[in-house]
């Protein structure tokens, strides 16, 4: 399945359970918030975006397919 990954940049409040969970889809800006560093992971990768994205307390995570006919987001 292929998804992309992104973060509201205005819900992000920095706690870093993301970055915690999955430190090679996620890393911290210089201002402490998070960022994606892989916005189309792939494998086991999705699963781990997912977690990512379960967790986020703000809910700034967003994990959607990326097949157009089926717009239904994973988180």
């Amino acid at each position: 399945m292929s998804v992309n990954v992104t973060i509201d940049d205005l819900l992000c409040q920095g706690h870093g359970r993301c970055e915690a969970l999955a430190p090679h889809l996620f890393e911290f800006d210089d201002l402490g918030y998070a960022r994606v560093i892989r916005s189309t992971p792939a494998g086991h990768d999705v699963e781990f975006a997912a977690s990512a994205a379960a967790n986020c307390p703000e809910q700034a995570i967003r994990v959607t397919r990326k097949d157009p006919s089926d717009s239904e987001s994973l988180r």
